[in-house]
């Protein structure tokens, strides 16, 4: 099945608007499909988790998912950045 943008001839082999790790899911579907609707951290939070199995250091992009997911929650809980 081909991509939306394979359809209008648009290479996706580019490494700076259309990485690989984002592209390749199984789905077929585009990470920034999907975060481009959410919060900036959970977005961050779902890239990450999105790609860690995509990239060399899975347990990196775990830990930045976290990372992300934490600062939603204290900005949520309104707990102060410190």
């Amino acid at each position: 099945m081909k991509s939306e943008y394979e359809e209008f001839g648009v290479d996706t082999s580019d490494s700076v608007n259309r990485p690989r790790h984002y592209t390749n899911h199984p789905s077929g579907i585009e990470c920034i499909q999907i975060t481009e609707h959410m919060s900036f951290n959970i977005g961050n939070a779902i890239k990450y988790l999105w790609r860690c199995d995509l990239k060399h250091d899975a347990l990196e992009d775990l830990k930045k998912a976290r990372y992300y997911v934490d600062r939603e929650i204290k900005r949520r809980t309104g707990e102060a950045e410190g």
